[in-house]
């Protein structure tokens, strides 16, 4: 059961990305993390997607979890480019951790909303567009699939809508649910507030909270990059709330260590940018799923990480 993995406090999260809607990339990705020993897996909540991470698991023990969001929240954005304003220079399609924009243009299915195209563009041709679907049309069909857990990225300014959304999954899910909230656009003590009103009714241990330190930034392996992280688990964990603490947000193979070495009592990490980076170079060939011995040499580079824990 997720419960029981959760309080082992191993449990690693492969994230495969809330705005990943890449069908195929996500399978290899279930498939490889899986093999790997990973059993949690954060996915886009898409029928097709969760059908994926299905044939990705193969028959192995997992645990899926579906994520949605509020307005201004960058997992559920999409970017897209102004040709008008493009002056064509391919900054954008070379800092893409999705390799998602070619000859500029944007693969949205493929896009994760990092937001990194949007940094490097001084010519204002990079914009976001946000989907806000009806929840019950999103979740009420994956729930009959069977899904593990509901996350609700709770990033934006809107705290009205992030209650009236949670307070509805509730209605709907009676299983685990998830938080994944950061400091980005709230104070510590706001962060705080929200949390406990949205597990104010929750029975104790039957909602994670996903400290997500630097939303999308784990393509580094250092210290630093995972700091933040380490950094807003300290923060739930001081509230001494009855939730699971799970590391998000610039983590990678340093997370544990530096989280074990502050005194963090946490029951997973959920790790997306740097596991996928690590992998990649094999999960885009075409023979990844067919080819042993370039599935094995990936499963071995996966395992080292998720041993990081």
């Amino acid at each position: 059961m997720l419960k029981e993995l959760l309080d082992s406090g191993k449990c690693f999260k492969l994230v495969c990305g809330a705005g990943n809607e890449d069908a195929l990339e996500v399978e290899k990705l279930v498939a490889l993390y899986s093999a790997a020993g990973c059993k949690f897996f954060d996915l886009s909540a898409k029928p097709e997607i969760v059908d994926a991470a299905k044939r990705g698991l193969q028959g192995r023990e997992g645990y899926l979890c579906v994520s949605v969001g509020i307005k201004g929240d960058p997992h559920i954005r999409k970017a897209q480019i102004d040709y008008e304003k493009c002056s064509g220079c391919h900054k954008c399609e070379e800092i893409c951790p999705q390799k998602t924009i070619k000859h500029c243009k944007v693969l949205a299915a493929r896009c994760i909303g990092c937001g990194r195209c949007f940094s490097v563009c001084k010519h204002g041709a990079i914009s976001f567009r946000e989907e806000n679907l009806d929840l019950k049309e999103i979740l009420l069909p994956l729930i009959e699939k069977g899904i593990d857990c509901i996350e609700l990225h709770a990033m934006g300014e809107n705290i009205e809508e992030a209650l009236e959304k949670w307070n509805y999954i509730n209605e709907i899910y009676s299983g685990i649910l998830s938080i994944c909230t950061a400091r980005g656009h709230l104070s510590e003590e706001k962060m705080l507030e929200l949390i406990k009103k949205m597990t104010e009714n929750r029975k104790p241990c039957t909602t994670i909270v996903q400290a997500d330190g630097f939303p999308m930034s784990g393509g580094k392996d250092d210290y630093k990059t995972t700091l933040q992280a380490v950094a807003t688990a300290e923060i739930v964990q001081n509230a001494k709330l009855p939730v699971y603490i799970m590391l998000s947000g610039g983590t990678n193979s340093k997370t544990a260590e530096l989280a074990n070495m502050c005194g963090i009592n946490y029951n997973g990490i959920a790790i997306g940018s740097f596991a996928r980076k690590i992998v990649s170079k094999y999960i885009e060939r075409e023979d990844f799923l067919r080819n042993k011995y370039v599935f094995d040499e990936a499963v071995n580079i996966a395992k080292t990480l998720i041993q990081s824990l």
